[in-house]
């Protein structure tokens, strides 16, 4: 069995053009605005390391970087390649604070705990910018984001929030907006007033994954993607993670599938992670003056089944919210996306759509992350709700920092109580169509 730093594969560089994911329905705008996207080698031998990654998105490359540029010999396998699954095609939304707002966390956990979920979550802006600076890469950061309130009666609790934020977390980024004010923030009188929120903002999803991985690889992480795994088992103190071509033999083991655990790795994940797919267009440019968004802010609007969308640089409109639980095609995607755009931006009635494609979103039932040590040294962590942009990659880090001894925060995210989803096995799937249709229909009540 070889040692895996000693044979670090190489990555060559290629141009995206029509590349299909073989996870994820549609060509994204991402994927052919990156730039050079690396692809990285099939494992092809029997190998050993320190630790072992399974998921090659934010969480599981964050984690890869930070324990190879300690000097920890790591080795990533990926089932597909890197930015395949929701790291690299959702919405670019960073937001802030948690996918749990500060008034349901403080009634949950008291303010204590609140306050110090809070505080991570505005380390993890910070991370995610200087991890970018320290090596290099680029963002295509744009700031601001809107939550506009699409019905009148959820007003006065966006107003509390504001409150809350600017009075006893001692966040004064965040402001209320009237319904006048909100409609010339976002070009669209759809919906009542909401929040504005000028210490977040968005990004480019892929060039994050590219540059983390690069990062990692040049730290000395070693790389495989197409390499899914088919086995995790413990062996004489150690984990052995199986692959179709390969394995790799490590004493620490990190599960950062999130949404995409169809291998069954751990009946762990199956019972307390959920993926459901959301799906995103992207419009031709819009132009320097149009009216949309004047402003280039992302937003995420009031409903459970949440519309996101938001302006890129070059002017484009990305608009994702539709929810689906089977399987989606490109056309699929577009004719629905159309119409929701249609609804808050009746002038965008015939624009062109250039991109039509989705992905898995993981869930838990807090809707917060479920972080664990399921076996001795197998760990995982997932189920970020849509909030992962910068808590997926944050959450990788601080994992990391755990097993280098350098840092216990990452207890703050393992303590939290993450039930598990009703129904079983054979009525789980069942049972999550029902819910999430009808909190659905209650978004148009």
């Amino acid at each position: 069995m070889s040692n895996a730093r000693a044979n670090t594969p190489k990555a060559e560089p290629v141009s995206e053009e029509t590349y299909q994911s073989p996870i994820s329905p549609g060509v994204s705008w991402y994927e052919n605005s990156c730039g050079d996207r690396p692809r990285y080698p099939a494992i092809d031998d029997n190998v050993s390391c320190d630790v072992v990654i399974i998921g090659g998105g934010f969480c599981g490359l964050s984690a890869a970087l930070e324990l190879a540029k300690n000097g920890t010999n790591v080795v990533v396998l990926d089932g597909a390649r890197f930015g395949d699954g929701a790291s690299g095609r959702n919405g670019g939304q960073m937001g802030s604070g948690q996918r749990a707002g500060v008034l349901e966390l403080e009634a949950d956990l008291g303010f204590d705990r609140a306050k110090a979920l809070w505080d991570m979550a505005e380390d993890a802006k910070r991370s995610l910018h200087e991890t970018a600076a320290e090596h290099g890469y680029e963002t295509d950061y744009l700031p601001g984001q809107l939550t506009p309130m699409h019905r009148k009666r959820y007003e006065a609790e966006a107003r509390e929030e504001v409150e809350v934020l600017n009075e006893r977390f001692g966040y004064s980024d965040i402001d209320y907006l009237d319904r006048d004010a909100m409609a010339s923030a976002l070009g669209s009188n759809h919906y009542f007033g909401g929040t504005r929120d000028s210490g977040t903002g968005h990004v480019h999803p892929m060039k994050i994954v590219i540059g983390l991985a690069r990062a990692a690889a040049k730290c000395g992480a070693v790389l495989y993607e197409n390499s899914a795994a088919t086995k995790v088992a413990l062996e004489s103190g150690r984990i052995v993670v199986k692959t179709a071509t390969g394995s790799v033999v490590a004493d620490k083991c990190l599960l950062a599938v999130n949404g995409y655990h169809a291998a069954k790795l751990h009946p762990a994940l199956d019972s307390h992670v959920m993926p459901i797919q959301s799906f995103i267009g992207a419009t031709a440019p819009l132009g320097h003056n149009s009216p949309v968004l004047p402003g280039k802010e992302a937003v995420d609007d009031s409903r459970f089944v949440v519309r996101y969308f938001r302006r890129t640089a070059d002017d484009r409109l990305l608009f994702g919210g539709r929810e689906a639980y089977g399987k989606a095609t490109p056309g699929d995607i577009e004719r629905a996306i159309r119409r929701q755009i249609t609804e808050i931006y009746p002038d965008l009635a015939d624009v062109e759509l250039t991109h039509a494609w989705g992905g898995n979103v993981a869930i838990t039932m807090p809707r917060m992350p479920y972080v664990r040590e399921l076996e001795p040294g197998l760990w995982t962590a997932g189920g970020f709700s849509g909030h992962g942009v910068m808590m997926a990659q944050y959450t990788g880090r601080l994992i990391a920092e755990q097993w280098l001894g350098n840092s216990d925060t990452i207890k703050l995210l393992q303590d939290l109580k993450v039930p598990t989803f009703p129904g079983g096995l054979a009525f789980r799937n069942p049972l999550k169509v029902l819910a999430l249709t009808w909190y659905a229909m209650l978004d148009r009540i």
